[in-house]
């Protein structure tokens, strides 16, 4: 019987010092894979901040181009309406440093709204630029 139980001790130990190979690898993998992990989170995040600016940013230069673009409107009333529309959707913790410009021809009234995004990556300020025009209203006969 004991050369069996010799045999059974002789497995365990090297069981036991099969799995003390991997001890550690746990670690090493979350010390590889967070990084990444975070790394996606953030740029998903970014991607995502960065389209709700240019979603905002166009919406406000349209609702300028509208308001230029009235049978009685002006290109200062276009420049006050995506304005507004910029502090209505947010303001400040949407866009940043906004700047609207506004034009109106005879026959057309353009509205552009340039602004910067926040970041989530250090040292980087996305910077967007969308316009609208619209057909100027007139009676004709």
């Amino acid at each position: 019987m004991r050369p069996r139980r010799h045999l059974a001790t002789a497995r365990l130990r090297r069981r036991a010092y099969a799995g003390g190979r991997e001890a550690g690898v746990a670690s090493i993998q979350i010390v590889v894979l967070m990084p990444v992990l975070f790394l996606l989170m953030f740029v998903g995040m970014q991607a995502a901040i960065i389209y709700h600016g240019r979603t905002v940013a166009i919406a406000a230069a349209q609702e300028g181009a509208r308001a230029a673009a009235a049978q009685n409107g002006t290109a200062i009333a276009g420049q006050s309406a995506a304005t507004a529309f910029v502090a209505a959707a947010g303001g400040e913790s949407t866009l940043q440093g906004v700047t609207v410009t506004s034009n109106r021809t005879a026959t057309t009234a353009t509205v552009v709204v340039t602004a910067t995004t926040l970041s989530v990556i250090p040292g980087w300020t996305p910077s967007i630029t969308q316009s609208a025009s619209a057909p100027v209203e007139r009676l004709t006969r």
